[in-house]
């Protein structure tokens, strides 16, 4: 007989095969010789008291069944039909690679048009940008294969579970190389430093199968007739023409946005959040999330938190917090300066870093008004522009210790740091509108008192981060996801306004391309 259990176990026996057996045992009240085989199917740590406490769902054989199976379910991707209709797919990002796949399934040739490169080449690229301290705006964190995820963190946690199957993404991800911890564990996290190769591996289940991926070809504009989308026209005038078009550009394609809206695609102004990379020692988290003035142990991860309060109305909260981590340069353009943040998936390193940001609406900056749809596009690339030229027209991040800045006085030294291009001392008091920068001071007191010893001069912020979502959303039909305005395109994922993050990008990817399928084109 195969059943599941529920138990609560410390983090030694969560960890100890044979610790965990005999808890498995106990909780079921029979001998070992009944037990065939155990596994554990699902994980996460409750972390809210001092005694720490995993959460397991194990999944046991007894009797006739002599072992429980593995998790992983693949799906059998076999060669679309010489003539099977095409879908172009602008973006190679999650989105675009799960959209890519599902085509496969439903039959139809994908075509992936992908402004930046392979992730290999793309790998070699973001390595320069720390060492020669410049931005290739071809490819770098946000542009190339695997999107703006591949290079900064890999983090698999979605909410929008309501959106669609965050299985059928999870297994998917298993079926091209990712370690089956991402099917168990309630926090999944690839790691950008394995993320790189399930990707190859995607694209390569998609070239086996008859689809194609096209690098380094920047698409220009939409080819529309008769307000349909017949395909797209790349760099150089190369018309790439299909039966549909997904548009899957991410959160960063402002040129992109900025052309369709010049060609009247109809677009909305959408909110972000905008503010800075915050980072403290690992140590000091581990202490502080675990209870423990030792840390964590032998046993237990590197911690993480998540912080959110109200002011005034606008949210303040973390975003992508990467335990273990390294902050790094994460703009798409020369005269910009932006950072995010990664962690491998050993999550390692000594330092912690998460995103700490305001909650930005259309309307909050009425100078920003005239700009229309592109309103909230314009004030992100004014703000990135305003950084680059305080630091001095480099990506060197401005800096300031925590408390320093609630105090609002100026570091007049700052601690190490794991962002390679370097730092310097501002107070962001001056450099953020005070909209802003009275939120975040308000935000860091709230998140102080909920966790004493979070607010600290030990962590440091660095900025700029704003990199959170898409400044836009193409409108589209809530049932058949086309835009409003041109039959059979398609706005996919964090770039068209519908996602946030690889999961729920790869849903939308999903939902996008079963919607083609429906359709009978």
């Amino acid at each position: 007989m195969i059943q599941d259990i529920s138990m609560r176990v410390s983090p030694a026996v969560a960890a100890e095969e044979q610790l965990l057996r005999e808890a498995v045992l106990r909780e079921m009240k029979v001998p070992s010789s009944d037990v065939n085989d155990f596994r554990i199917v699902k994980r996460s740590i409750d972390a809210r008291k001092k005694n720490i406490i995993v959460n397991l769902t194990v999944r046991v054989a007894t009797g006739n069944d002599t072992q429980v199976s593995p998790l992983p379910n693949p799906v059998k991707f076999t060669p679309v039909k010489a003539d099977a209709p095409r879908v172009i797919i602008v973006g190679a990002g999650p989105a675009g690679l799960f959209a890519a796949l599902k085509a496969i399934e439903a039959g139809f040739r994908p075509i992936i048009v992908e402004r930046g490169k392979d992730v290999d080449s793309r790998r070699v690229d973001i390595a320069n940008i720390s060492r020669e301290c410049k931005i290739n705006p071809v490819s770098n964190y946000c542009f190339g294969e695997g999107g703006a995820g591949a290079y900064s963190d890999g983090k698999l946690y979605t909410r929008s579970k309501k959106r669609g199957n965050v299985e059928e993404v999870l297994q998917l991800l298993v079926q091209h190389g990712a370690h089956l911890d991402i099917l168990i564990d309630a926090h999944p996290h690839i790691g950008s430093d394995r993320l790189p190769h399930v990707i190859k591996n995607i694209r390569q289940t998609i070239i086996d199968c008859g689809g194609e991926v096209m690098f380094e070809t920047r698409v220009e504009s939409l080819i529309v007739n008769d307000g349909i989308a017949k395909g797209v026209i790349a760099d150089g005038g190369k018309e790439i023409k299909g039966d549909a078009v997904i548009l899957a550009t991410g959160h960063s394609a402002h040129d992109t946005f900025r052309r369709l809206h010049s060609d009247g695609v109809k677009m909305e102004s959408k909110g972000i959040a905008i503010g800075v990379r915050l980072e403290h020692p690992q140590a000091l988290i581990d202490r502080l999330q675990y209870h423990s003035e030792k840390g964590r142990g032998k046993y237990l991860p590197s911690a993480e938190y998540n912080y959110v309060t109200q002011v005034e109305g606008r949210g303040v909260y973390s975003f992508c917090m990467c335990p273990g981590g390294v902050v790094v340069p994460a703009g798409s353009a020369e005269n910009e300066l932006v950072v995010n943040g990664m962690s491998a998936s050993a999550r390692a390193g000594e330092k912690a870093n998460s995103g700490m940001v305001v909650e930005i609406r259309p309307g909050d900056f009425p100078e920003y008004e005239e700009f229309g749809s592109l309103e909230i596009l314009q004030l992100q690339e004014d703000l990135e522009h305003k950084f680059y030229e305080e630091a001095g027209e480099s990506i060197n991040a401005p800096a300031q210790r925590m408390k320093d800045f609630t105090d609002g006085k100026i570091s007049k030294t700052l601690p190490s740091t794991s962002y390679a291009p370097g730092i310097h001392p501002v107070d962001f008091n001056r450099l953020f509108p005070p909209f802003i920068s009275w939120r975040l001071r308000e935000g860091f007191k709230d998140f102080g008192r909920k966790c004493p010893g979070f607010l600290t001069n030990e962590a440091i912020l660095l900025g700029l981060e704003s990199r959170t979502s898409s400044p836009v959303r193409l409108p589209r039909d809530k049932e058949t996801l086309e835009h409003e305005e041109i039959r059979r395109l398609y706005p996919a994922g964090e770039g068209a306004g519908y996602a946030g993050g690889i999961i729920s990008a790869a849903i939308d990817g999903i939902r996008c391309m079963e919607s083609i399928a429906s359709s009978h084109l």
